[in-house]
């Protein structure tokens, strides 16, 4: 399967996919981040969007949104951790 927001084959993933709301796509089109989104891994997508969208209070959905907000844009972390192959 391919997402047709990103061009990303998501066909590989064992885990459940999740789509990506509009308020998240926004957040990155406004911070300029969506092409680092794109160039991370089909799971790190999956994974950002299942972990923000599942917070069950409005202020955690921000706190994680901005989270992955400030790690698509410093590069090199994913999810508090190293993530030496998406370094800028």
């Amino acid at each position: 399967m391919v997402n047709s927001k990103m061009n990303v084959d998501f066909s590989k993933l064992r885990r459940n996919r999740h789509p990506m709301p509009n308020w998240i796509e926004n957040a990155l089109l406004e911070r300029g981040l969506m092409e680092e989104y794109r160039h991370r891994p089909a799971y790190q997508q999956n994974d950002y969007l299942g972990w923000i969208s599942q917070a069950k209070r409005q202020e955690t959905k921000l706190k994680r949104l901005n989270q992955m907000l400030n790690e698509l844009e410093k590069g090199g972390v994913y999810m508090n951790m190293d993530h030496p192959s998406s370094a800028k």
